[in-house]
């Protein structure tokens, strides 16, 4: 049906829009949320960096770039992921890392 080439765009695609989404659009949540979890602000702002980076990263034209891009939003996934279980967070809280890490290690498979 799709080339797995078309298939690694739409994931690049859904990775971009959906942290774009989170970052910008939905930015006073991710403020509550880190201050709910203790974390401070640098630290916040140092993952919106490395996040936003990486999602441009995936849209390079050199492979390796493509896989720094994606390895970087696998471990900040995965980072999520851990502290949402350690804190105990809500599944509602959880599934978006989840899916997002998922994401990202997919695309690394396919590289």
């Amino acid at each position: 049906m799709f080339s797995s080439e078309t298939y690694f765009e739409i994931l690049k695609i859904v990775a971009s829009c959906s942290i774009f989404f989170v970052w910008f659009v939905r930015y006073d949540n991710i403020k509550k949320e880190f201050k709910e979890y203790g974390f401070p602000t640098w630290f916040r702002d140092f993952v919106g960096i490395l996040k936003i980076s990486s999602i441009a990263m995936l849209h390079s034209g050199n492979i390796n770039i493509v896989k720094t891009g994606a390895a970087t939003i696998s471990v900040l996934m995965l980072g999520a992921v851990l502290t949402h279980i350690f804190l105990k967070d809500t599944f509602r809280n959880t599934i978006a890392s989840v899916s997002m890490l998922i994401i990202s290690i997919t695309m690394i498979s396919m590289i």
